[in-house]
């Protein structure tokens, strides 16, 4: 053996019927029948011929195991190895069992019927009365022949023709802008499509946070003396002492005037020079006070002598001033800036608690409560601001599936009559949504759109078009349905020798392409 056989167990009492019918479920393989270890079964040798006929039919090599000697016997005389375990008949050779099988008479069932007991039924028992003519036996059996194609023939006509027609439906766009009211406040209305109005949801959120910005105010605080130095020169013999607080100016443009901030001895002699500090006066402090160099060349307190000045570089350090200080202006400015801040955190925590089909008109964000604290007063010197703010805020939030619900009812009105909606096709777009604060309601804008497509009945038209020509049935779809302009029904035929309509309308299938197929 090259594979494992099939194990089939027999039952005490089993008879032939059963297991032929155990086998058909097997084919091309190898079967080992095993009988019961108590009791017997299948002790005829008709038994075996009948399943090993059966076997032969499907191929099946047949082998026992048993310990009942007439089973053996039986199975010995049709060339069916037996064993005595399904170890043996794993390691023994099976024989090929008889390619025609056959019993005597003596091996009959004892309780099989007489043919004299059949006469009346049986149809290869010849009758006592005389036989009909041959040529009387040739005609009816030609007229039984004849029957029987007839019948075959009007059945195959009936039943095996069939037809597939294909249409195209007409269908347009069907588009329907909506407009919707909400009432913005808690006393939110509920859905109602007849209406077009929907519920707002009230959301609220406390938020807090602090805020800085620059201090835009100046104030000048003090200004401060420029200063340098001058040089004395001498035009005269003598020695000259030139006293602190001397008083000295520029030559041109707007005079600017300085004094010496210490006493200093100008050696004599022509050209002699000596170097003296300087600084502005209280009236010319700030940046008035610095000047070029060579500008200062007049002397406004007399000195005893001949004396000329100059500057030979430029007096320098004199400046204004000033600090920052807050203004009206810093304080509405940043006053703006913290609630639009806090307004974006709250609809940023109020989209948490939403659903995928809920949306928050912004328009309708507002500060409801709120307290502020300033870092500083108005005029206070100091070169930022702060401020911080806890406030509640409200909103309100719409759901689009209510808004779309109520663009569906509209749309469904609309349909043209003999038309169709395609609910796979309907789509919404969602449009500007307006807060009006004076009435404290929101108008949203919706736009639904949608197939409509001619209808048909299918059943019924199957029955118009049953046993009808092909013109005749083209003729039926062109004025009795409604089709796309510039398309013809397409009607295919099998097989196409018939040349008409099946008469069974169930053999008829109806396919339109813009829709699913509609099957018989």
């Amino acid at each position: 053996m090259t594979h494992k056989p099939d194990f089939v167990q027999i039952e005490a009492g089993e008879d032939v019927v059963s297991v032929k019918d155990r086998l058909s479920f097997i084919r091309g393989r190898s079967v080992l029948l095993i009988w019961p270890e108590s009791g017997t079964a299948l002790t005829r040798k008709l038994d075996l011929v009948l399943i090993q006929r059966e076997a032969m039919r499907r191929a099946i090599r047949l082998a026992i195991v048993t310990h009942d000697p007439q089973v053996i016997k039986n199975a010995t005389e049709l060339n069916i190895s037996t064993f005595e375990t399904i170890g043996a008949s794993e390691r023994g050779r099976w024989k090929r069992g008889r390619s025609r099988v056959f019993t005597s008479r003596s091996q009959r069932p004892k309780d099989q019927a007489e043919p004299g007991d059949l006469m009346e039924v049986a149809s290869r028992v010849r009758s006592d009365g005389r036989e009909l003519p041959f040529v009387m036996r040739t005609l009816s059996r030609v007229g039984l022949l004849a029957l029987l194609f007839g019948l075959i023939g009007g059945a195959a006509y009936v039943f095996v023709p069939q037809a597939t027609v294909t249409i195209m439906l007409d269908e347009q766009m069907l588009e329907v802008p909506v407009s919707i009211t909400v009432s913005a406040g808690p006393e939110g209305t509920t859905l109602d499509t007849d209406l077009g109005t929907i519920s707002a949801i009230l959301l609220t959120a406390e938020v807090e946070d602090t805020q800085t910005i620059p201090a835009t105010g100046r104030e000048d605080l003090r200004q401060v003396s420029a200063t340098g130095s001058i040089v004395f020169i001498n035009r005269g013999a003598g020695s000259i002492t030139i006293p602190a607080e001397t008083i000295v100016s520029t030559g041109t443009g707007t005079p600017v005037q300085f004094r010496t901030t210490q006493e200093v001895v100008l050696p004599g002699g022509s050209g002699q020079e000596t170097e003296a500090p300087i600084e502005a006066l209280e009236a010319y402090t700030g940046e008035i006070g610095n000047v070029g160099a060579n500008l200062i060349n007049t002397l406004i307190t007399p000195v005893d002598g001949q004396v000329d000045v100059i500057n030979r570089a430029p007096t320098v350090g004199g400046q204004t001033i000033t600090v920052e200080i807050v203004t009206q202006a810093d304080i509405d400015l940043l006053n703006g800036l913290m609630q639009q801040q806090l307004q974006e955190r709250a609809f940023q925590d109020m989209q948490i608690s939403l659903s995928p089909t809920q949306f928050i008109v912004e328009e309708t964000l507002s500060i409801v409560r709120s307290t502020e604290t300033f870092s500083h007063d108005i005029g206070t010197a100091t070169p930022t601001v702060s401020l911080t703010m806890r406030a509640t805020i409200t909103a309100a939030a719409l759901d689009e599936s209510a808004a779309q619900s109520v663009a569906l009812a509209r749309l469904s009105e609309q349909i043209p009559p003999g038309r169709s909606l395609q609910t796979s096709t309907i789509t919404y777009e969602r449009g500007e949504a307006v807060y009006d604060g004076t009435t404290n309601q929101i108008a949203l804008a919706m736009t639904g759109r949608a197939l409509v497509i001619a209808q048909l009945q299918p059943d019924a038209l199957r029955s118009q078009l049953a046993g009808r020509s092909v013109d005749g049935a083209l003729n039926v779809i062109l004025t009795r349905v409604d089709l796309e302009e510039g398309t013809t029904p397409i009607i295919t035929l099998s097989p196409n020798w018939f040349g008409r309509m099946p008469l069974l309308p169930s053999r008829i299938s109806i396919i339109t392409l813009n829709t699913p197929a509609t099957s018989p």
